[in-house]
């Protein structure tokens, strides 16, 4: 299993010198399996791009994972070129909902006036699936979907693959005036899909001084993001979903700050920046990082 990182950004795209070296694009993360099935882990605008990849290798089947609806997980997904090409099946999973189907919900955003073409019109084969609360199969893999604490039915997902796991939570706020320690495992958002993970992709939009202006906001702080990975023991952490706001520098500085919380981490944390390659192989070695 393989995964790259196409967008990492949170809330708005924010392309610019100050964020040429971690990127400007929302969140969008593709999984390659060791059978060649495509997964997207959401529609930002990191699809786009992604979107000319799969076009090139031709690419007929993808599986798109929705964590929510949030426009900046969504927001690409009407510039993704394969969803043009008739040959394509899109498989699209997301929250389900008691109100409105997931195809009714997405076609909402990809209808005049927001949007110039109507979900009808796309040539592409799509289905919509709302994510099932039991474990699936999508090609090689297990796939879990679990309810995670955001504004809005959310999920976190984890994909394993050959005894390895990704674990992807890239909205998450799970401490709301409780300290995280505090938690029991089963009291804990989010534990299921990351525990002992090889690999966790999760939201770090905030600093400790920033996260009190913005509490129920949704998001973590460095410091809440640090203290669930190593409650939910993971093997790996990469910070996502940065504020649109930091800049290349702002993000080191983070990350500085996210080690001196996890002071023995060793290279088992860094920042999720576009380009970033994760592999995730069935021997006993640890999960590598393969930058730009």
């Amino acid at each position: 299993m393989r995964a790259r990182i196409w967008g990492c950004r949170g809330s708005l795209a924010a392309p610019g010198p100050e964020t040429v070296r971690y990127g400007g694009n929302t969140s969008c993360v593709e999984v390659r399996l060791d059978d060649g099935t495509a997964i997207v882990l959401d529609a930002g605008t990191g699809i786009r791009p992604l979107g000319l990849q799969l076009d090139r290798e031709q690419v007929k089947v993808v599986h798109l994972l929705l964590s929510h609806l949030h426009m900046d997980h969504l927001q690409g997904l009407g510039f993704f070129r394969p969803i043009y090409d008739a040959g394509v099946e899109l498989h699209v999973w997301g929250p389900p909902s008691t109100v409105q189907s997931l195809e009714d919900r997405i076609g909402a955003y990809l209808s005049p006036p927001l949007f110039p073409v109507s979900l009808s019109e796309i040539p592409s084969k799509l289905f919509f699936h709302d994510a099932p609360d039991a474990p699936w199969q999508i090609g090689s893999a297990s796939v879990l979907a679990v309810t995670v604490a955001h504004q809005g039915p959310t999920l976190g997902y984890r994909i394993e693959e050959g005894g390895r796991s990704l674990a992807y939570i890239p909205d998450h706020e799970p401490s709301i005036g409780v300290d995280l320690r505090s938690l029991g495992e089963d009291w804990l958002s989010g534990h299921a899909v990351a525990r002992e993970a090889d690999v966790l992709i999760h939201d770090a939009q905030y600093s400790e001084e920033e996260y009190p202006l913005h509490v129920g906001w949704g998001h973590s702080s460095i410091e809440h993001v640090v203290t669930f990975a190593q409650l939910a023991k993971v093997k790996r952490l990469l910070l996502f979903h940065h504020d649109p706001h930091h800049s290349d520098e702002e993000l080191d500085a983070l990350c500085v700050r996210a080690r001196e919380l996890w002071p023995d981490c060793g290279d088992r944390l860094a920042v999720g920046a576009e380009g970033m390659e994760i592999v995730l192989s069935a021997l006993p070695s640890e999960p590598s990082l393969i930058d730009r």
